[in-house]
């Protein structure tokens, strides 16, 4: 799987860091390295909602620091 995150300058104020550090953390908590790909992206044209641009695959979600670890539990999860 792979997971991509916005990084750009509208998705950085929005949290990203904080989305990327979440992620990471709870891949790791989940033993899941080997089965999910995070990487970065710049913009994804959907600067004007509201969370951070995150792709699972090719579907397009937006997330927020508060809810990451329902995202990951929601859309990450039950994918593998």
């Amino acid at each position: 799987m792979e997971i991509t995150i916005c990084i750009g300058s509208s998705c950085h104020m929005k949290g990203a860091r904080t989305v990327v550090s979440s992620l990471e953390k709870l891949i790791t908590e989940q033993d899941l390295k080997e089965q999910i790909h995070l990487k970065g992206s710049f913009c994804m044209g959907k600067c004007s909602v509201e969370g951070v641009s995150v792709k699972v695959n090719d579907e397009l979600f937006y997330v927020t620091p508060e809810n990451v670890a329902q995202f990951f539990q929601d859309e990450v999860l039950r994918r593998l």
